[in-house]
């Protein structure tokens, strides 16, 4: 048996999967606090909740309605969206020029109130969702099994994040945004309806937590504490990456999945602390995180 490091490959090469799996869902949903934060100024501590919202959404589509998984992963993202503009509406809007501490308060109590409802009407053991037929199965590498299924998820997230990357940073639209959050009144003065435009940012950044949620369905199993066991990782995630830097935090998710991936090789008991410690070497060095810019 092939061996690197003496480690057998197909075990190297399986966590390593792992990690590109994991770091999928941390580059999605460092995505979104990325942008909400860096365009909105909000720490949204509701994004976990919202994440385990969209799964959930999913498996109600398929229980209730016989919509299956191609229908949940364009439904659900739009049903978290439009919650997510609803709760900007009645409550976020309202914290815009006050401290971040308020928002992070706000959205806090949020997240346990959605996953309390969640967790009271379906317990908290996990619901399971199937893997659709149509990526069912894997392909037999020389090296590894790799499931049909767990490649999608890559290949969709990394899709997804790059095409946010590229409206934001490339296109007129992506320029209104940015410049409506540094100068709001003299975008206004040009007739761009500002409000607007912070209250879909908003929404778009939770639907692609809902998003992640649909993807993470059947992997992970659909159940209310999915989003509370991610979010604080998403979160140092975020940090490391630079907070506000879109960019940075979808290389820093998928990077940071490779690294835990390769700790739990070769220093299985490290693997829940790693990125942690990542996080404070960082900080250590550059506190506005590595794609940050310091004010």
């Amino acid at each position: 048996m092939t061996t690197i490091f003496g480690v057998p490959t197909q075990a190297l090469f399986g966590q390593l999967l792992l990690g590109l799996i994991n770091g999928s869902f941390y580059a999605i949903l460092s995505l979104g606090l990325a942008i909400i934060f860096g365009l909105l100024n909000i720490i949204n501590f509701a994004h976990g909740a919202l994440y385990m919202m969209g799964a959930f959404v999913a498996w109600m589509l398929l229980t209730y309605l016989g919509l299956g998984y191609w229908w949940a992963l364009g439904l659900a993202p739009l049903v978290v969206g439009l919650f997510g503009i609803l709760l900007e509406r009645l409550l976020i809007a309202r914290l815009y020029k006050l401290d971040h501490l308020y928002g992070l308060l706000l959205t806090f109590g949020l997240a346990l109130i959605i996953q309390g409802l969640f967790r009271n009407q379906y317990g908290v053991s996990g619901l399971p969702y199937a893997i659709p037929p149509e990526l069912s199965g894997g392909q037999r590498l020389p090296f590894m099994f790799l499931p049909n299924y767990r490649a999608w998820v890559v290949v969709a997230s990394l899709t997804v994040c790059l095409a946010t990357w590229l409206v934001i940073e490339k296109t007129k639209l992506g320029a209104y945004l940015r410049a409506a959050t540094e100068n709001p009144t003299l975008v206004q003065a040009f007739g761009v309806n500002v409000p607007l435009f912070l209250t879909l940012t908003y929404g778009f950044g939770v639907a692609l937590a809902g998003f992640a949620g649909v993807l993470a369905a059947p992997i992970y199993s659909v159940n209310p504490n999915m989003g509370a066991d991610i979010i604080i990782v998403v979160f140092a995630v975020v940090v490391i990456g630079g907070m506000g830097s879109i960019l940075g935090s979808v290389i820093t998710g998928f990077a940071l999945g490779l690294v835990e991936g390769l700790t739990k090789v070769f220093y299985p008991q490290g693997s829940a602390t790693v990125i942690f410690v990542i996080m404070v070497l960082v900080l250590l060095v550059k506190p506005a995180g590595l794609f940050g810019r310091t004010a």
